[in-house]
């Protein structure tokens, strides 16, 4: 079994940064993969960032703007948002692949709110 907590969540100018953090626990040597979603009202979840054995991909309405990154003492993955604009608005969740079992973990989630 896999927790997950993020946090980090805030109200931010646009231009503004934030970095969010999810802070794994539990089996945490399965995990293979960590994934940042995000969901705005009436919209469908979306991938924004994955992070695996050190490779990283972005969609592309968050590249160059966005970076995740991992602290494996920590057992925590973050997500360093920058030149935020008010379309990121949307609460933002982690969510961990492990191999065994070949299970999908989500956390809890982070509002992020941007202003105009």
């Amino acid at each position: 079994q896999v927790q997950l907590v993020e946090s980090g969540g805030g109200l931010v100018q646009a231009g503004g940064s934030l970095r969010l953090s999810c802070a794994a626990s539990g089996s945490t040597f399965n995990i293979i993969t960590i994934g940042w979603y995000r969901q705005a009202p009436g919209k469908q979840r979306e991938l924004v960032a994955i992070i695996s054995s050190g490779s990283t991909n972005y969609a592309d309405s968050v590249k160059g703007r966005f970076t995740i990154s991992r602290d494996n003492a920590k057992n925590t993955v973050y997500l360093q948002m920058n030149s935020l604009k008010p379309e990121d608005a949307a609460v933002y969740y982690c969510n961990a692949l492990s191999k065994q079992p070949l299970a999908s973990y989500w956390g809890q989630g982070t509002q992020v709110t941007v202003s105009s």
